[in-house]
């Protein structure tokens, strides 16, 4: 597979790649990344579905949130404005901490709930280590992306590394380190959040995931009503890109569940 540049259209402030025609789905990518992540969900979803993948913002074509230092509300109350009817939201990273709380706290309009190697109490040390990373982050220059690629692809070379070099190399400096300093001072939902999401709710991630661990999958599945936690075998964190056959069929029961809703 390969991840070309696609159009987009400007929805609510944000520019986002749009397809196919239905019952709403909105895709949120990670930290550092942009709607062309999603290429394979973009292309096995949208023959019944219209599918909204924006680049968050600072990110991609979107521009920068106003608030020199946002928060998680702040990204939230931004995306809210997307949902104008029932959605179905998938999040992958930080965009699984946005998905779930925007079903959160905003009930009548996410009618089913993915996320994809979503967080959820860290270990001291990786505490630690995201912090590290956020302080060596800059708001005027790139970072040598080199260790992220490493820790979410190991060394090995492959057309989603490479897509995923670009998008970091062209990231902007200032968006980047918003949404990082976010996803690193928030520890994965809340356990309040957690509680609040009443859609039928799936926690994916993979086998090989350090961060973004089976075991933390399983604990959010337990506190949600609907919940359900899957490991997808031989996956790790940039599983919508490397696993995307072996994540379809998850995501198509959360497609079916949130019709059903």
């Amino acid at each position: 597979m390969t991840w070309t540049t696609r159009p987009r259209s400007e929805l609510s402030g944000l520019a986002a790649i749009t397809v196919g025609k239905g019952p709403r789905v909105l895709l949120l990518h990670g930290v550092g990344l942009r709607a062309e992540s999603w290429g394979a969900q973009l292309e096995s979803i949208r023959a019944a579905h219209h599918v909204i993948a924006p680049d968050l913002p600072g990110h991609g074509h979107s521009p920068a949130l106003g608030n020199s230092q946002p928060d998680l509300a702040d990204y939230t109350t931004t995306l809210a404005k997307l949902l104008s009817s029932p959605t179905i939201v998938i999040g992958h990273s930080f965009g699984a901490l946005l998905a779930l709380t925007l079903a959160a706290h905003h009930p009548e309009k996410v009618s089913s709930v993915v996320a994809l190697n979503a967080i959820f109490r860290r270990s001291p040390a990786a505490k630690t280590a995201v912090q590290t990373r956020l302080a060596n982050l800059q708001e005027t220059a790139t970072s040598d992306p080199t260790d992220t690629l490493t820790r979410w692809f190991g060394t090995q070379d492959s057309a989603a590394r490479r897509a995923c070099h670009t998008w970091l190399m062209q990231a902007n400096p200032r968006g980047y380190k918003a949404a990082y300093s976010v996803f690193a001072h928030e520890d994965g939902p809340s356990d309040s959040t957690l509680h609040r999401v009443r859609c039928p709710a799936f926690f994916v991630t993979g086998s090989e995931e350090p961060n973004s661990t089976p075991t933390m999958s399983h604990q959010m599945a337990q506190m949600v009503p609907q919940g359900e936690a899957v490991v997808i075998a031989g996956a790790a964190h940039m599983m919508p890109m490397t696993h995307a056959t072996a994540l379809d069929p998850v995501l198509h029961r959360a497609l079916k569940a949130g019709l059903c809703q």
